[in-house]
């Protein structure tokens, strides 16, 4: 059996195969509102129907000011409940594990009004100068993702991902490129990885099933952060009870990346082995003889595909096909399920 679609346990969940779709995020909740639409029951359910292990949710705001745009979805209100309650069942209808990324944009926020960030420091001239976080907003924000943690169990999730990466407000802090405070928030590696510790601990107080952490492995500039500092940083968040890293790179400051299939794997490696914690390879990964030498090297435990499985929703029938390995259907689709 190709590892590929070996199963994966992680506090008592089993995931059937190593295939994870990342978040994407899809910009359509065209009511501004943050509440799923029909987009997103289609989008999400297809790849389950693809047989996809685990679908990870794009990034859910948990708070409005924290939306990456206006047309993200949302999970700062009960109100969001009904729309994330029926996309978790169209995909576990599939076999699917179901996964949420809890997010909240920081100084990238492109909404309106105030946006926030732990210094006044614009990404670029294209974006707005974020106003430095207080103390207060600061635990808002914490008992934020908490109650998104609450309400992503509520909803049936299988896994909660915190997103740490890309430039976004947990990245912003735990980087000393845009990360200037001089309080218990900033300076030293420990307080820069104060706040992502908090919401943490906050999470875990809620939430018994798999954690996993999404970070930018390297900033790519010079000052910033690499992999064998967040190797660090992963070790502190594994003993708080965080099962996996999905590392990805990158975003937290304009900065030249120059990708190729494959290019984050070894970031992913690098935590794996330095941290002693699972780990999530992402990036340009495309074909299954790729996914499988990741796995079989023991590079990371899992694979994240995120634009081959919008060109592809049926990417692992056709990984399959190329590893030679059988794979179950959907009952509608025998007839043409050929290996």
């Amino acid at each position: 059996m190709a590892k590929l679609f070996s199963p994966y346990t992680i506090r008592g969940v089993e995931f059937k195969n190593r295939i994870a779709m990342a978040p994407m995020c899809m910009y359509s909740s065209h009511n501004q509102d943050g509440k799923v639409e029909d987009w997103h029951k289609t989008h999400y359910a297809t790849r389950a129907v693809g047989q996809v292990g685990l679908i990870i949710v794009e990034a859910t705001a948990v708070q409005p000011q924290g939306r990456i745009s206006s047309e993200d979805l949302g999970i700062w209100s009960d109100e969001h409940l009904k729309g994330l309650t029926e996309i978790v069942r169209l995909m576990k209808q599939q076999g699917a594990r179901t996964g949420i990324q809890l997010a909240h944009a920081g100084r990238k926020a492109t909404v309106d009004g105030t946006i926030h960030a732990p210094s006044p420091i614009a990404f670029n001239e294209k974006y707005k100068t974020p106003t430095e976080m207080t103390i207060a907003d600061i635990e808002e924000t914490i008992e934020a993702f908490k109650q998104g943690a609450i309400r992503s169990k509520q909803a049936g999730f299988d896994v909660i991902e915190i997103h740490g990466a890309h430039g976004y407000l947990l990245n912003e802090f735990l980087t000393p490129l845009c990360n200037h405070r001089e309080d218990k928030y900033g300076g030293t590696a420990e307080n820069r990885y104060r706040i992502l510790g908090q919401v943490i601990d906050a999470i875990r107080s809620v939430w018994e099933g798999p954690l996993f952490v999404r970070i930018s492995a390297e900033d790519y500039q010079e000052g910033g952060m690499d992999p064998s500092q967040y190797a660090e940083m992963a070790g502190w968040m594994k003993e708080q009870g965080v099962d996996l890293v999905d590392v990805s790179s990158g975003g937290v400051v304009p900065a030249a990346i120059h990708p190729f299939p494959g290019y984050q794997v070894p970031f992913a490696d690098t935590i794996r082995q330095q941290a002693n914690i699972a780990t999530g390879a992402v990036g340009l990964i495309t074909s299954a003889l790729q996914a499988e030498e990741i796995l079989q090297n023991d590079r990371a435990d899992i694979v994240l595909l995120a634009r081959e499985l919008l060109r592809d929703p049926y990417w692992a029938y056709t990984a399959a096909k190329e590893l030679n390995v059988e794979i179950e259907s959907p009952v509608q689709y025998k007839r043409g399920w050929m290996f």
